[in-house]
């Protein structure tokens, strides 16, 4: 019941994250049939073009064998050692071709569905592969009825396709009784021949219904709850609440360090209560005017607080300071635009401050 209950509230779509890990797991959809056929077709093929060639010559080999016994001394264990490995020879040579087929189809079959990879995870031993529990569900499961199915369907379809065959075959393949016998490996070969490529199209049929289903079964047990997919994008994203926090404390930071060097500002530009900013310009240091603070709303009050106790000019000009603040970075030059209308109020408090002093302007 626990299981069918967490299957139930899987009802959204696996993310590229979740199908990327379970690819690179190498938990993969995958057809048993799509092998099967491919060792059909490679029969076929082995029949249709090279079978009567290579029989032939097997043939002739075991002619030359059989028809001249007194070649063969056989005499003891060796001579029989020998006279098998002959023969196995033979046979090898004739095997070998369609060996090779089966191998190739069946590679090429597993290797079209999904590319080779190496994956540990696929051979280590799991207490679910020895589990009675788990095999019973397999065994009993949709999986598992799915592939009594499979083999229902084959069994059916090779012996409704073989009845037939030998049905209508059945004339021909009893005057062959009674006809040259050296017509009979042909009459075998093309009734095998038809045999295959009957099995083949009902096998395509199969395979073609199998992919699908895989690939389905494998998506919907790919599939993830809502939570899941929340605490999925938690990981690779960040906790939106730790990230909130951090950058709260990050702006608390600046907003300290930016307060810390309002007191060695030259003038605080302000609108007059919801922009300031204030500017650094020291002769000696070189370049033009520095941003070292900026804020809007309570951040400018608190910044006019700090500069009017530590004594820094605070000129309230709306335009500029509301013009400044969007083109402007703390710990960075004002832009070019702004040099004129800066210079200006650095040199009326310039001329303002000497006139105090009575030393003059310069």
């Amino acid at each position: 019941m626990a299981d069918n209950a967490e299957k139930d509230s899987k009802t959204e779509e696996a993310t590229e994250k979740r199908v990327r890990d379970t690819i690179e797991k190498g938990n993969l959809p995958h057809s048993r049939e799509a092998p099967i056929l491919a060792s059909l077709l490679a029969g076929f093929a082995f029949l249709a073009f090279q079978v009567r060639g290579v029989a032939g010559g097997f043939a002739s080999d075991l002619r030359s064998t059989f028809e001249n016994p007194n070649q063969w001394s056989i005499e003891n264990g060796a001579d029989a050692l020998r006279f098998l490995q002959t023969v196995a020879l033979q046979a090898g040579t004739f095997l070998a071709p369609a060996t090779g087929l089966f191998l190739v189809a069946g590679i090429l079959a597993s290797v079209l569905q999904n590319p080779p990879q190496i994956n540990i995870e696929r051979v280590r031993p799991k207490y679910s592969n020895i589990s009675l529990v788990q095999g019973w569900s397999r065994l009993f499961g949709v999986r598992g009825f799915t592939e009594f199915g499979k083999a229902l369907f084959k069994f059916a379809g090779v012996t409704i396709i073989v009845g037939w065959l030998l049905g209508g075959e059945l004339h021909t393949t009893m005057n062959t009784m009674f006809s040259d016998p050296a017509q009979l490996p042909e009459t075998l070969l093309t009734l095998a021949m038809q045999l295959l490529a009957a099995v083949s199209v009902a096998t395509i049929v199969l395979v073609a219904a199998d992919l699908l289903f895989s690939r389905f079964h494998w998506r919907r047990d790919l599939r993830m709850t809502k939570q899941e997919i929340k605490d999925e994008h938690k990981q690779s994203e960040g906790d939106p609440a730790i990230k909130a926090r951090q950058r709260q404390i990050a702006r608390e930071r600046t907003r300290k360090r930016m307060m810390s060097e309002v007191p060695k500002a030259t003038l605080v530009i302000a609108n007059p209560t919801h922009y300031a900013i204030a500017l650094r310009y020291v002769r000696e240091e070189g370049g033009a005017p520095v941003v070292v603070a900026k804020g809007t709303d309570l951040v400018a009050l608190k910044i006019r607080e700090i500069a009017e106790a530590n004594d820094v000019p605070v000129i309230e000009d709306k335009l500029l300071a509301r013009s400044m603040y969007d083109h402007v970075q703390i710990d960075q030059m004002i832009p070019p635009q702004f040099f004129k209308a800066v210079a200006e109020l650095i040199y009326f408090l310039h001329t303002r401050t000497a006139e105090r002093l009575g030393l003059g302007t310069a």
